[in-house]
């Protein structure tokens, strides 16, 4: 008896088919936010950011990864379900998107950022999508995902300035206890798990970084060039007219200029800028952290 390979799902969202939907990924303050602008502003690409129905899978998922490693396909029908809803266009639907939604796309009255008869392809750079990369996948098989990695002590710096990022390492939410592994926090053994408690907040961003750019290097193994792609923010902001082209080229379309300026005009960090910002205790530890990883991924002697 022969076996049928199951039938991919085709989801139809504003009566169009979901084609090669266009992911981007990476750490907090590593950079995805200059890339979803510039995506947000691509021609043709509704790309969106922070939508409610996606972060409560996400955050579902990332917090309690035994949920997807467990359910197979229904953590991908969840997802999928959820991505239909925040991609669904209607007259008033960007006055319920999240403020880096609406900022990217520089909408600020009323209307939509997108029409629907323009859209010929959909994304998402909603935060922390990289601990759904996998279910993404599952969801959508044709998926294109853009990763971006920058220094981990520059986002450790970013992060330690970030009173939502530290909010995760709250006792309340911070779930250590019934989780493990925890790519989240980048706890993956048992002598990460008894240290927790006794690192500082830059020792815990540390660790979630090195999580990160862990994570990144299984999906480079798992996934083909044509699937994913990944950026560093340094050569990101050297040129960014060719960083452009490189996601042009990877996704297949047109993609808007890469601006470094972001919101009225604010810079995006610099690179280095942890020199200034991490004092020697809290740069000791990350490097007693994720010093063998900054060395691997190309940052640090």
């Amino acid at each position: 008896m022969v076996t049928m390979a199951p039938r991919p799902h085709i989801l139809v969202v504003n009566g169009r088919k979901v084609r090669q939907p266009v992911f981007v990924i990476g750490a907090p303050h590593s950079g995805a936010d200059l890339l979803a602008r510039a995506l947000k502003q691509s021609p043709g690409l509704h790309l969106t950011i922070g939508q409610q129905a996606v972060l409560s899978v996400v955050y579902a998922f990332a917090r309690s990864p035994s949920i997807p490693r467990d359910r197979g396909g229904a953590a991908a029908t969840v997802l999928r379900d959820a991505f239909a809803q925040a991609w669904r266009v209607t007259g008033d639907s960007c006055q319920g998107c999240a403020q880096a939604c609406r900022d990217a796309a520089g909408v600020s009255g009323g209307g939509a950022c997108i029409g629907q008869r323009d859209i010929t392809r959909y994304g998402d750079a909603s935060p922390d999508l990289m601990y759904c990369a996998e279910v993404a996948v599952d969801a959508f098989p044709d998926a294109r995902i853009i990763q971006i990695i920058r220094d981990g002590r520059d986002v450790v710096a970013g992060m330690l300035g970030d009173t939502e990022a530290l909010a995760w390492f709250g006792r309340g939410l911070a779930n250590i206890g019934h989780e493990f592994p925890h790519p989240f926090f980048g706890i993956e053994t048992e002598q990460d798990l008894a240290s927790w408690p006794g690192l500082s907040l830059a020792g815990k961003c540390a660790m979630r970084w090195r999580g990160s750019v862990r994570k990144m290097a299984r999906l480079r193994t798992s996934l083909p060039a044509e699937q994913l792609t990944t950026l560093r923010y340094e050569q990101v902001l050297r040129d960014p007219a060719g960083a452009a082209a490189a996601v042009s080229d990877f996704i297949g379309g047109p993609v808007a200029p890469i601006r470094v300026a972001g919101p009225a005009g604010q810079r995006a960090g610099r690179a280095g800028g942890w020199t200034r910002l991490l004092t020697a205790p809290q740069l000791a530890e990350v490097g007693k952290i994720a010093g063998p990883e900054l060395r691997r991924v190309g940052y640090g002697s």
